[in-house]
């Protein structure tokens, strides 16, 4: 019996010739077609919320937190911008100060549960943030609020930290600055948070009465009770640029007035057209600004000059 070879077998055994290594090509490397990685990839990165860029968070705290790309201001931390502001930090007031709930007031949660969860988050017993320290050659006290902390609501807590901020600042005699930003006074505490509008105001005019400088930076937002009472009684108000400042929101506005209210209304530049406030300044010249005033108030030599 004789051996017969078939068009399939021919094909194997030429693939088989082929196939030997003696005779198979070096294999190249394959290139990667992906991008190479970047800063913004491998670091923690925030996006503007007017751009959309995204930047890292290193370049963001070294621009002040300023978006490079668009100019836009982002917001701050209470602590970040207090020690961005001062030289020197000597210490911190009102920390003996905690919460209460008198109320027992519910709405979709207990109010202490809502504490706890804002204190979780934003690692802070509170919505203000009050410090002492060195501003070049001058000792002030200066505050901040937290937006991020129930929308930096004026409660009962706030208020005895201002006050005791400025009782400080009456004592030594030294310079308050105020950095605000608030959605108002805090519902769940009802009239007790209400009558701290009364109790600031009355400690902003006893600073009035002994000549002790109180200023106000307004960042974005102010409004309500805070805007009503200790945010608009300074000897002199600065805004960041495009900062949001007023008592009612826009839409309340607009649904009493039955007006579409287009911009710049309630922006910074729009109250510093109608003398609310006294200027607009950038936060990259915010320190020498308030340096420069708080030196002139205080008649001190200005270091810079």
């Amino acid at each position: 019996m004789t051996d017969t070879q078939t068009p399939t077998d021919v094909a194997a055994a030429a693939n088989n010739k082929k196939s030997s290594w003696l005779e198979r090509g070096v294999p190249g490397v394959k290139q990667q077609l992906t991008a190479p990685l970047t800063a913004v990839n491998t670091e923690p990165s925030t996006e503007c919320p007017n751009c959309h860029t995204v930047t890292t968070n290193t370049a963001l705290i070294f621009n002040c937190y300023v978006c490079p790309h668009c100019d836009h201001h982002l917001t701050m931390t209470a602590r970040d911008r207090l020690q961005w502001f001062l030289d020197e930090v000597e210490g911190e007031l009102g920390q003996q100060f905690s919460a209460k709930d008198p109320l027992q007031f519910v709405d979709s949660k207990p109010y202490p549960k809502r504490m706890a969860e804002a204190q979780d988050k934003t690692g802070e017993s509170e919505a203000l943030i009050v410090m002492h320290g060195k501003l070049r050659n001058l000792t002030v006290v200066a505050c901040a609020f937290d937006f991020r902390f129930m929308g930096g609501s004026m409660g009962s807590v706030v208020g005895d930290r201002f006050v005791e901020a400025a009782e400080y600042a009456l004592e030594h005699r030294v310079p308050l600055v105020c950095f605000a930003a608030s959605g108002g006074a805090r519902m769940q505490e009802g009239l007790l948070s209400l009558m701290q509008m009364a109790r600031t105001a009355s400690a902003v005019e006893r600073l009035r009465l002994a000549g002790v400088p109180y200023l106000v930076v307004l960042t974005n937002p102010v409004y309500g009770g805070v805007t009503a009472s200790l945010a608009m009684l300074g000897d002199i108000h600065l805004a960041e640029p495009k900062a949001m400042i007023g008592f009612a929101g826009k839409r309340v506005i607009e649904q009493t007035v039955r007006e579409k209210l287009e911009e710049p209304f309630q922006r910074a530049e729009y109250l510093l057209d109608h003398g609310v406030v006294d200027e607009v300044v950038h936060r990259h010249q915010l320190i020498d600004t308030s340096y420069r005033l708080l030196a002139k108030l205080c008649q001190q030599p200005n270091i810079q000059a």
